[in-house]
């Protein structure tokens, strides 16, 4: 004899899934990396993007060099740079020419043109010093952290840059040392370069920088913040070293 149930299967129900709440557009990401990054770089975890955010980047370089070549006279400043050199005497005036208008195409295209190449080789870099520090990240992530770390420093200090030119008299700017957002901006024209290099490391657009990386790492990698610390840190002082044996080398 069967029940009046027998046969009878109940419908499946499922709960009702959580909004996880980080389904940011790239309108959106951009404006919350300044104001909510955690929540940002949340949402990069999830779908990692960053061509806006590096266009946005290579235009404020692009800015910026307009502007530095506006209200700077490069042609006095690469002829002083090269006027300082050992060989100087050895150079003739028809060479010294050629080597400031080669100087000045190389500064305004160069100088851009860093911006794609900083943000592929910094990735590759996140990439290999996450798995030193036992973590993990993907190419397409590593590049997310990179660039959308990297936004809101340069645009603050794209902006600090573009004042103090605008503020200052052109005859006292020095390209090297525009945003006064470090020590090494203070010295003087007579100060060791080896001495400059290491001060202007200590700085606090950097370090906004440095924070903001760190976040994004913990976040979209999902590591311990030591780990994430590591992997900035070392990167930083992987550059404080260059700076200095650069400034060792090559500075006059």
């Amino acid at each position: 004899m069967s029940t009046p149930n027998e046969g009878f299967e109940a419908p499946t129900t499922y709960a009702p899934t959580e909004p996880t709440g980080t389904e940011m557009s790239t309108a959106e990401t951009l404006t919350g990396i300044f104001f909510e990054p955690s929540r940002t770089f949340e949402a990069l975890r999830a779908r990692p993007r960053f061509l806006v955010a590096g266009i946005i980047l290579l235009v404020v370089a692009i800015l910026v060099t307009a502007v530095v070549f506006m209200r700077v006279d490069m042609d006095q400043f690469i002829r002083e740079r090269i006027e300082r050199s050992p060989n100087a005497a050895q150079v003739s005036e028809e060479q010294k020419a050629m080597q400031v208008k080669f100087g000045k195409i190389l500064g305004g295209v160069v100088i851009p043109l860093t911006v794609p190449v900083s943000i592929a080789a910094g990735a590759a870099v996140y990439l290999l010093l996450m798995m030193a520090f036992g973590g993990s990240i993907s190419y397409k992530k590593a590049l997310s952290v990179w660039t959308y770390s990297s936004l809101p420093p340069q645009i603050f200090g794209a902006v600090i840059a573009i004042l103090v030119m605008f503020l200052k008299s052109p005859d006292s700017l020095n390209p090297e040392h525009i945003a006064v957002t470090n020590p090494g901006a203070l010295l003087g024209e007579g100060s060791s370069r080896v001495l400059v290099a290491l001060l202007s490391q200590f700085d606090v657009i950097r370090f906004y920088g440095m924070f903001l990386a760190a976040l994004g790492l913990r976040k979209v990698a999902k590591v311990s913040s030591g780990q994430a610390w590591g992997v900035v840190i070392t990167l930083w002082a992987i550059g404080l070293l260059l700076a200095i044996a650069a400034a060792a080398l090559f500075g006059r």
